[in-house]
């Protein structure tokens, strides 16, 4: 894998001027943390800014993730083929994904996860990521770790479009305007391509498209009285390839995924008592069509009510009740409600910052749980720091489950899933450089899987790993970004590799921008082979490993005018990011930017 690595990124690196990524990563703050806190006082906080959005200019959110060190993404096929977010080995359904605070988890689906495969990037503002058990911030779900997206507001007028290889085309139009008390926005980004086959074995060209509608708007009352609202609307198709007959081995069909969701919510926040108060409603509401030899149609939504009352950057309390539901193909239904409350503080004294939380949540169909987590991080002075934390985390059985949807062997009583995880990281930084690493152990008891025709609970799984990165300005021109992965996820009822997750993974970036016309990025990254599902979609096998770098540039013809290019996949590297379903070769897109 090194000699490909370096071949890589020594090619693009001649073609490279890297890009508008000029935020230090120490000076930001990581919001779904519940409080805003510094990510050099908790461990594994990664943002990703909209200037690094930009700079690398990727369609979709997907692609960003993948450099997060921890973070892998399988997607079955490129352009739409369903996508699974892991973070620190565990499975899909243990990443907890919330857009604008909402939780987005596909209540329909059998592990309840979230698919970002059509979650473009033309509306994101920043990308946050919180790895390990995160269940006293989040409840159920954030065993692996929570992934918050945050949309953008909008000051003028923004207009985009881009078009290239596989006769793929994407625009983006927005408009708004902003003021201390008040702001209105409005956006729409789409996305089409012919595509390629999804099957790496097939031949006919599978189309992707998809478009996205956002509306934000606030309104400051008075001093104390704030009002604000947003909502977010995605229509998705999506061709793609199954397992005909007679072989029934992964190949062309002419299957079909249609979906539409919508979430948002509307927020009060209210100064009184010396607190902050916030009560907001938020909603998510997906409808997903398959159309196929098995033809499937799921409705599914999620809610949920919140107050939370902080106290600056010391502490916030909050209370909230959740619901989801589904009404799946089978023509069975479920509702399961939760209510909770929880509490998160920071307390700091020379050169110590503890930052603690805790939650009950009374779910109606299970008992009641209690999650913590606790951070303690020291200055060690000349620029070092350690932090050590603590958290655990569960997750209640989904709808599939509880109803046993495709079971066809006796249902048996499910618990929830139980985990814990622990992190030591060590740290240095300066006014340019900033460098980690980190070490971790996730274990997760009782986790659900469907064995022998029904779900059940199995008895332990466990990850450990360890996580590098390097993020350095080196002139005033050149940033770098470095990341790394080793994880070792191991099922302990079979002592076998867990499925999709690589043992080790990495990445590097390089961001350019002389305060001239030209700008540039250029992005690398690899994965070793991981153990994965075998063609025929039973058995297991081994998906090769692989390494490709995009690169990314921009020349600004005037101050509101800037024409973008963009190769992804630079050295057409052949590769699969999920056994048996193609990732395209290389590729190349010309667009032009607008801003007034």
């Amino acid at each position: 894998m090194r000699y490909p690595l370096l071949a890589t990124a020594a090619l693009a690196a001649l073609a490279a001027m890297p890009a508008r990524a000029e935020t230090p990563v120490d000076e930001l703050v990581v919001t779904a943390a519940r409080l805003p806190t510094d990510p050099k006082v908790i461990t594994g906080a990664h943002v990703i800014d909209r200037a690094e959005i930009e700079a690398r200019n990727v369609s979709f959110a997907a692609d960003l993730l993948s450099t997060i060190p921890g973070v892998s993404i399988a997607r079955a096929g490129a352009f739409g083929g369903v996508a699974a977010i892991r973070i620190r080995g565990a499975g899909p359904d243990k990443t907890l994904v919330l857009i604008d605070g909402v939780p987005v988890g596909d209540a329909g689906a059998p592990n309840g996860d979230y698919d970002p495969a059509s979650l473009q990037t033309g509306d994101l503002e920043r990308v946050e990521v919180l790895s390990g058990p995160q269940g006293s911030l989040w409840g159920s779900e954030a065993i692996g770790g929570v992934v918050s997206f945050t949309t953008r507001e909008l000051d003028g007028l923004e207009l985009a479009a881009e078009g290239g290889s596989f006769t793929t085309a994407r625009g983006f139009a927005g408009a708004g305007t902003r003021a201390d008390r008040y702001a209105l926005s409005a956006s729409v980004t789409a996305f089409r391509t012919d595509g390629v086959s999804k099957a790496d074995t097939g031949t006919e060209k599978d189309g992707f498209r998809t478009w996205t509608g956002n509306v934000a708007g606030r309104f400051n009352v008075s001093e104390q009285v704030k009002l604000d609202a947003r909502l977010r609307y995605s229509r998705s198709a999506i061709d793609i390839d199954g397992f005909p007959p007679p072989a029934f081995a992964l190949g062309d069909t002419p299957d079909r995924a249609r979906s539409r969701n919508w979430q948002g919510f509307a927020r009060a926040t209210v100064e009184a008592l010396g607190l902050t108060h916030e009560l907001s409603f938020g909603a998510y509401d997906l409808r997903r069509k398959n159309i196929s030899s098995f033809p499937s149609v799921v409705d599914a939504d999620r809610q949920v009510i919140r107050w939370t009352a902080a106290k600056d950057d010391l502490f916030v309390v909050g209370a909230e009740r959740q619901a989801s539901d589904a009404n799946l193909s089978t023509g069975l239904s479920r509702n399961l409600s939760n209510t909770a409350v929880f509490a998160v503080g920071q307390a700091k004294w020379a050169g110590l910052t503890l930052t603690g939380s805790v939650r009950h949540d009374d779910p109606e169909a299970y008992e009641a749980r209690t999650t913590a987590r606790l951070a303690a991080a020291v200055d060690l002075g000349r620029g070092f720091n350690a932090v050590a934390s603590a958290g655990t985390g569960f997750k209640t059985p989904t709808v599939s489950q509880v109803v046993c949807d495709f079971c066809f062997a006796p249902a048996v009583p499910l618990r929830p899933e139980k985990a814990e995880g622990y992190d030591l990281r060590f740290g240095w930084a300066n006014d340019r450089i900033s460098t980690s690493v980190t070490a971790y152990r996730l274990l997760v008891r009782d986790q659900i899987a469907y064995v022998a025709s029904r779900y059940i609970n199995i008895a332990k799984t466990s990850s450990n790993g360890l996580e590098a990165e390097f993020d350095a300005k080196v002139s005033e021109s050149l940033r770098v970004k470095l990341a790394y992965a080793w994880t070792d996820a191991i099922d302990r009822s079979t002592d076998r590799s867990l499925l999709r997750v690589p043992d080790h993974s990495g990445s590097a970036a390089l961001f350019w921008d002389d305060e001239g016309p030209w700008s540039a990025s250029l992005t690398v990254r690899g994965e070793t082979s991981q153990t994965d599902t075998a063609r025929d979609g039973f058995s297991r096998a081994r998906r090769p490993g692989f390494v490709t770098a995009d690169v990314a540039g921009a020349y600004d013809v005037t101050r509101q005018l800037s024409v973008t290019a963009r190769v992804e996949n630079v050295t057409d590297r052949r590769f699969s990011e999920v056994l048996g379903y193609r990732e395209p070769g290389i590729a190349a897109y010309v667009g032009v930017r607008f801003r007034n």
